[in-house]
């Protein structure tokens, strides 16, 4: 190779005029023979399927031009000086075996070819005329000419490169060479190859199509076993290995890192076509060094996850996250020849960070998970490392405009760009990539993210005034954090973004925030401000913008109870600030006060007006479901009831103070008095209040809130079995109803029934959503209803069934104590409906039927959660059983409200398309059949419902395993169609053609005879149907029209 380099320039600069290029492509042709019709397209190494007896003719034939043509010379002289240089070609081309030697041959006029092209790249070119494009290079091939160059490499490398490489990387000892000569060989075929890749107009065919076969002869050559190199020199060696790595300096890397991963193969493979274990490892090194490279990462990635086409190649690659997720992992890994692990960090983590930034839309989705993945991994397995080369980097835009970092503002003037507009949204992107879009709530990702939440949330809320782009994003990152922070950690945080403490450093006072122009905002230093007032003006809207921004922020943490939690602290904040309020001395009064007193007091007020007005802004914004859990409420009482313990209403806020404790007071009576369904834990929770009101009713100086507040007492203690009247007035005062009318529940639904308390007590406590007071344990039901209740849980089915008659009669004549009882009726009723006596549950279902059509506002909610609760654990097949007994009893009361059954569509449709996709089949079949039958009831007032039911309905009848599920599918179009009569064409206007293709796939494709003949019978419907609309009757009419 070295001899071939050195001498290039004396052949190009030679005093003789050299053969022209189509002269030496025209000996090509004549070597090969004339190209056949799949020339173009085929594979490397399908060349050597030439006849050998052929290529032997060629070969006498071009020495025989070349010795006699007489405008031949100038290639004779060329081709005989390419193979002094290059003895073992000129041995090959006389050897006797026609393969070796026709690849010895082409081998040597692709080199003359390559010594004339480079002669004429280095001559100067003509100057273009004119107004005339610029003339191609003079060494510029032709298409024809292109083709033949790659047919002649294809040929070269199948004949003189292929057969010669070793077990495990070519064809085998089959076709290999004769013993001893297949290292010299290989030497003398990579020599050549690589010498022609060092011109381009060469080297981008040779490399675009062969170079993994030339990678091969390298490797096996360069650091292959010294079995493999029988016949080549260390020297030789040492310029195979340097030729190895200059190969893969030039060539696109992610191409390089391609081929070496086909070279390299499956770690664990060991299939007789495996690659040996030698090659194994030096791929791994190549790729370690290709990695380690300036934009190495890049190309690696590139590499694995750009093998597909493009297209939808690239759309399934950007699917394939396992792929994504790999690399990720292997980037983390630190290679073996790295020196250390801080040098390999410190060189690859900027290059990951770059992946974040890469434009392509769907390149950026697998890049962005390469990068989140490598992120997530180092900073699992070397937090102090990922921290320092990744993290803080990552985070830095943010950094240095906060609060905590060290500006060098006497540098800077007034209006200087602290943080540009590009780097501040690219920021903010790449951390939401990495921290939300990665979602790995580690310590090491929370707490290096907790220090700029202060800047990220004055960006949220400035992007809330402007039209910003990042507000979506800072929302996302700010609820990420609040999401997955500990509880005790996310309150911190809200408070040091409400200003109330230092645990979240906030934007620099010296910085400011500007609008951007392409849609973000950029970090300046802020302008002097003279005014007073002004800059009195901005504190104060400044602060207003935060508090609006906190309160936004927790509107959407309500369901997680955060936003709860952070309101309960703002109210013990308040008593907080009003003990300190108290025990602090007014130095503006004393005289004898001095300036720091002055300032701490200002410093206390000012905390006072921004609790009172978080507390203010929260009960405005989040305060109708800002609690979530009765634990939540008995934390709101205990801060209030404590505040009127602590602090008596007295002086210029006792009214305000007063309210505020007969609000409190009066929530508790509302809870006890049955606006909310407790459970025996809830009482547990609400006993922490018993202190609390003991010590209200002693000391608190009004005697109403004192008796009030033992009662209350009381009926916690008693778990509300002894309930005085007191409690009523209160809750009746807070609910804003007067005594007898009916209390509702704050989520305006139904409480279900009682869940705690033995028989008796839970008799004398139900309470339905209709009733007035909540019933006192000293007042029990009437006898005779009594006994119904308790004859309905007999042991024998007869006195069961006849007591649940008469209770469901009882229903029917409207007997007040019944109406008032009939949350308790509907308890008993729905436990015996899962009796397995047919007698008892017939008549527990005629109850409940009886009860909802009488009262379908209050008890069908109740049914139909009851129908929608999935079956748990061993009972799976009594619950479907039990929800098949519903399902009737939810039909019985579709037919009972008639055409007012439209008002409860939605909640039944949804109720029974659940059902439909329930793995028990019984239950999906019942839930089809009765989805039917409401269609037929609702006729015409389906409307776009009939949608969601046609594609329910299509997608079971064609996919369902079970033969009567699909059945019922089929059942449900008969009587839609039957219901809907002539008004088919109307309401089913937008999806008959599907319903007719399904009955038509039916008829056609079903085995079950039973589906087939409710297909035919629906297809007689719609045929039907369609004829009344198409061909309607004639009538026979006459007018009259008197004339006036």
């Amino acid at each position: 190779m070295a001899a071939l380099t050195d001498s290039a320039p004396d052949m190009a600069g030679g005093a003789q005029p050299g053969p022209e290029p189509a002269c030496v492509l025209e000996a090509l042709e004549l070597l090969l023979g004339p190209p056949g019709d799949g020339d173009s397209a085929a594979e490397p190494g399908k060349e050597p399927a030439l006849c050998l007896e052929t290529l032997r003719r060629n070969a006498a034939a071009l020495e025989e031009r070349l010795s006699r043509a007489a405008g031949w010379a100038a290639l004779r002289q060329l081709r005989a000086a390419v193979l002094c240089r290059a003895p073992a070609l000129a041995a090959g081309a006389a050897s006797a075996e026609p393969g070796w030697a026709a690849a010895c041959g082409l081998l040597a006029l692709l080199l003359c070819l390559k010594e004339r092209l480079a002669a004429l790249a280095a001559t100067p070119a003509a100057p273009a005329a004119a107004g005339a494009p610029p003339p191609p290079g003079a060494d510029t091939l032709s298409v024809g000419q292109e083709r033949a160059v790659r047919r002649a490499l294809r040929a070269a490398v199948g004949l003189g490169l292929l057969p010669h490489l070793p077990p495990g990387l070519g064809p085998g000892p089959a076709l290999g060479p004769p013993p001893g000569s297949r290292g010299a060989r290989l030497f003398a075929a990579v020599a050549a190859l690589v010498e022609l890749a060092r011109l381009p107009a060469l080297g981008a065919p040779l490399l675009a199509r062969h170079l993994r076969l030339l990678l091969c002869g390298l490797c096996a050559l360069g650091h292959g076993p010294a079995a493999l190199c029988q016949g080549v020199s260390d020297a030789e060696r040492a310029q195979c290995r340097e030729a190895l790595g200059d190969i893969l300096d030039r060539v696109y890397q992610p191409l390089a890192v391609q081929e070496l991963l086909v070279l390299q193969g499956q770690p664990k493979q060991r299939c007789p076509g495996a690659a040996p274990g030698w090659l194994r490892r030096l791929c791994g090194h190549l790729l370690s060094e290709r990695l380690l490279r300036p934009s190495g990462v890049q190309a690696v990635v590139r590499g694995v996850l750009e093998a597909t086409d493009g297209g939808a190649g690239d759309e399934a690659a950007a699917l394939d996250w396992r792929k994504c997720d790999a690399v990720g992992k292997i980037l983390a890994a630190c290679p073996q020849q790295c020196l250390s692990l801080e040098d390999y960090y410190r060189q690859v983590c900027p290059q990951i960070l770059d992946l974040l930034h890469v434009q392509d839309k769907v390149a950026a989705r697998q890049f962005q998970r390469v990068a989140s993945t490598t992120v997530l991994s180092m900073a699992r397995e070397q937090p102090q490392l990922a921290e320092r080369h990744l993290l803080q980097p990552l985070l830095a835009p943010l950094r240095r405009c906060s609060e905590a970092a060290e500006l060098a503002l006497e540098d800077l003037t007034a209006g200087a760009m602290l943080v540009p507009e590009a780097e501040l949204g690219s920021c903010v992107e790449d951390v939401l990539k990495v921290y939300v879009v990665g979602n790995d709530s580690s310590s090491l990702l929370l707490g290096s993210l907790q220090p700029v939440l202060g800047v990220v949330f004055s960006l949220y809320s400035f992007a809330r005034q402007n039209v910003s782009y990042l507000r979506s994003p800072c929302q996302d990152i700010l609820l990420w954090f609040l999401e997955k922070a500990e509880r005790e950690q996310a309150l911190a945080v809200l408070e040091g973004l409400a200003g109330l403490s230092s645990h979240v450093p906030t934007l620099h006072p010296q910085c400011q925030l500007r609008v951007g122009s392409e849609g973000g905002a950029a970090v300046v230093v802020q302008e002097t401000i003279s005014d007073e007032d002004e800059a009195l003006y901005q504190k104060i809207s400044l602060e207003q913008c935060h508090v609006e921004s906190l309160v936004e922020l927790l509107s959407h943490c309500q369901k997680s109870g955060l936003a709860g939690d952070f309101f309960i602290h703002c109210l013990k904040e308040l008593t907080q600030v009003a003990a300190e309020d108290e025990e602090a001395p007014n130095p503006a009064v004393e005289p004898g006060g001095s300036l720091l007193e002055l300032e701490q007091d200002q410093a206390r007020q000012g905390r006072k007006l921004l609790v009172l007005q978080l507390v203010a802004a929260l009960c405005q914004g989040v305060s109708d479901t800002v609690f979530t859990d009765i634990v939540q409420v008995q934390q709101f009482l205990a801060a209030v009831l404590q505040r009127a313990c602590a602090h008596p209403a007295r002086g210029p806020g006792a009214a305000a103070e007063a309210q505020t404790l007969a609000m409190a007071m009066g929530l508790v009576a509302a809870v006890l008095g049955g606006a909310v369904q407790l459970k025996s834990s809830d009482f547990a929770v609400l006993k922490r209040l018993v202190p609390l009101l003991e010590e209200l009713s002693r000391t608190y100086p009004e005697p109403l809130t004192q008796e009030l507040a033992s009662d209350l007492r009381i009926a916690i203690l008693t778990h509300g079995a002894c309930s005085p009247s007191t409690l009523g007035t209160a809750a009746q005062g807070l609910l804003g109803r007067e005594p007898g009318t009916a209390a509702r529940s704050p989520a305006g639904s139904a409480p279900s029934p009682s869940a705690h308390g033995d028989s008796s007590t839970g008799q004398s406590r139900g309470r339905g959503p209709g009733a007035s007071p909540a019933p006192r344990a000293d007042s029990p039901a009437p006898g005779g209803l009594q006994e119904l209740l308790v004859s309905a849980c007999d042991p024998q089915p007869p006195g069961r069934a006849a007591a649940l008659r008469r209770l469901a009669s009882l229903v029917t004549q409207r007997d007040p104590e019944a109406i008032r009882l009939q949350e308790k009726l509907l308890q008993v009723f729905l436990e015996n409906v899962q009796h397995e006596d047919a007698f008892v549950y017939l008549s527990a279902i005629q109850g409940v039927a009886l009860l909802s059509s009488e009262y379908p506002e209050r008890i069908l909610p109740v049914l139909l959660a009851q129908y929608e609760r999935p079956a748990q654990g061993k009972e799976d097949t009594m619950a479907a059983v039990t929800r098949m007994k519903l399902g009737e009893v939810l039909m019985r009361v579709t037919r009972a409200l008639g055409d007012m059954v439209f008002r409860h569509r939605e909640p039944l449709i949804r109720a029974f398309l659940r059902g439909a996709r329930d793995p028990d089949a019984a239950l999906r079949a019942s839930s089809l059949s009765n989805l039917g039958e409401l269609c037929q009831h609702l006729g015409f007032q389906l409307g776009s419902i009939i949608q969601e039911v046609t594609c329910c309905v299509t997608a079971i009848a064609r996919t369902d395993p079970e033969a009567e599920v699909r059945r019922a599918a089929v059942h449900v179009v008969v009587l839609l169609l039957r219901g809907l009569s002539e008004k088919v064409t109307e309401v089913l206007r937008d999806v008959l053609r599907d319903l007719y293709r399904l009955l038509k796939h039916v008829a056609t494709a079903e085995r079950d005879a039973a589906t087939v003949l409710h297909a035919q019978l629906a297809l007689e419907e719609l045929d039907s149907a369609m004829r009344r609309v198409l061909f309607p009757p004639q009538t026979l009419e006459k007018k009259i029209v008197v004339l006036p």
